[in-house]
């Protein structure tokens, strides 16, 4: 690519998690060459001063709705960090005009629907601009894609091939949603409510793998006991994503896990025998998305809420002998907000400094698995553990 103005363009600054991601950057990279976008000149500059960014920071306008405006901005830099969601809503442009310009795109989607759409309309175009689109670079999906990645890497070191079933398991997970997440997830509700070509995206698994169907999959919809962590285990409400995005990822990378490959994600109950099957029954029947009220777009859990927070994830590779192998991710902050900020930061990071790649429409786990289990490890407070 081409020497552009800017590295790095945080558009959604103003916005709850982007606001989050602006000042990770502003404290952590200040040789970065990068600006603020959003909507309002006024509400970026209240941002810039709240967070301590340097005082000539560059500030830039554009609407999500405004095709020139868009294409002008993607223009001026090597990637564009957005966190302006419902992206079903509001992404398609910013999308749109990256893949016009070249401009590599990093975003936080954990919309199947979206995904699947843009996919089909944009991916050629992605590849013949050189434009490296990579969806859900935040606790959708990089720990669970990138946990997969390392335990299967271990299972070909130690069993000379991959595990064709993995399980990943949520042991520990301390934190709250945000008014964007909120949003998000009524949209998609929304739209499967209207158009059962939404719902039938949300309930394949490989909704994002055009022209392959893998091998029947887990459900993962009712509480179970599983022998593998010797207790109860729920529903998930992230597995419909993740796991679409785990499959995505081995497609793109030629099917290194096995064309046969198996998986599902569920939260582990508190409590053993009796007390877990309870948890487990209480878990499935929650939905934080079935409520009428949220939090509002903008608002998020505090400070002390976020560094407070923390998730332990575990995936389990089975072979066909019976033999197991565990590897753990941890997260030092809540999931959705203060590990996610750093996770996309540090993956458009990753883009321009660590790896080049084709153009395309690719998930972390395919484009810069490796360099970014590093940089996260490094820098975001992430750890990769094989523990068995």
């Amino acid at each position: 690519m081409a020497h552009r103005e800017f590295d790095i363009i945080v558009y959604g600054a103003t916005g709850f998690t982007g606001r989050l991601v602006a000042e990770y950057l502003a404290t952590t990279y200040p040789q970065l060459q990068w600006a603020m976008a959003g909507r309002s000149l006024t509400k970026l500059e209240e941002v810039c001063n709240e967070i301590g960014a340097a005082p000539d920071t560059a500030l830039l306008t554009a609407n999500a709705d405004d095709p020139a405006a868009l294409k002008a901005l993607t223009a001026r830099a090597q990637v564009v960090i957005t966190t302006v969601g419902p992206y079903t809503l509001h992404g398609e442009p910013l999308l749109a005009a990256c893949v016009e310009t070249g401009t590599a795109y990093v975003d936080l989607c954990g919309e199947p629907n979206f995904m699947h759409d843009m996919i089909g309309k944009y991916a050629d175009a992605a590849k013949a601009s050189g434009a490296r689109i990579v969806f859900s670079c935040g606790f959708d999906s990089i720990p669970f894609d990138l946990g997969v990645w390392t335990v299967q890497q271990a299972a070909k070191a130690r069993f000379g091939k991959p595990a064709p079933r993995v399980k990943g398991r949520v042991r520990t997970m301390k934190g709250t949603f945000s008014g964007g997440t909120f949003a998000s997830g009524k949209a998609t509700a929304m739209a499967a409510a209207k158009d059962p070509a939404v719902l039938k995206a949300l309930i394949n698994p490989f909704a994002l793998t055009p022209g392959f169907e893998g091998p029947s999959q887990p459900k993962g919809l009712l509480p179970e006991y599983d022998e593998a962590v010797g207790g109860w285990v729920a529903p998930f409400m992230m597995a419909v994503i993740n796991t679409k995005n785990v499959h995505r990822t081995n497609f793109l990378a030629g099917h290194p896990y096995g064309e046969d490959f198996r998986y599902d994600e569920m939260l582990v109950a508190p409590g053993i025998g009796d007390i877990g099957k309870a948890a487990a029954e209480a878990i499935a029947k929650m939905n934080p998305m079935n409520a009428d009220k949220g939090p509002a777009p903008g608002e998020g859990p505090s400070k002390e809420e976020r560094d407070n927070g923390h998730y332990d994830l575990a995936f389990i590779a089975e072979m066909p002998d019976g033999q197991r192998l565990t590897a753990s991710v941890k997260g030092d902050r809540d999931p959705g907000y203060g590990s996610t900020s750093k996770m996309i930061a540090e993956a458009a990071l990753c883009l321009i400094r660590d790896v080049q790649g084709e153009g395309g429409i690719w998930t972390p786990g395919a484009l810069m698995a490796e360099p970014l289990k590093r940089r996260l490890e490094d820098h975001a407070g992430l750890t990769f553990t094989i523990e068995e």
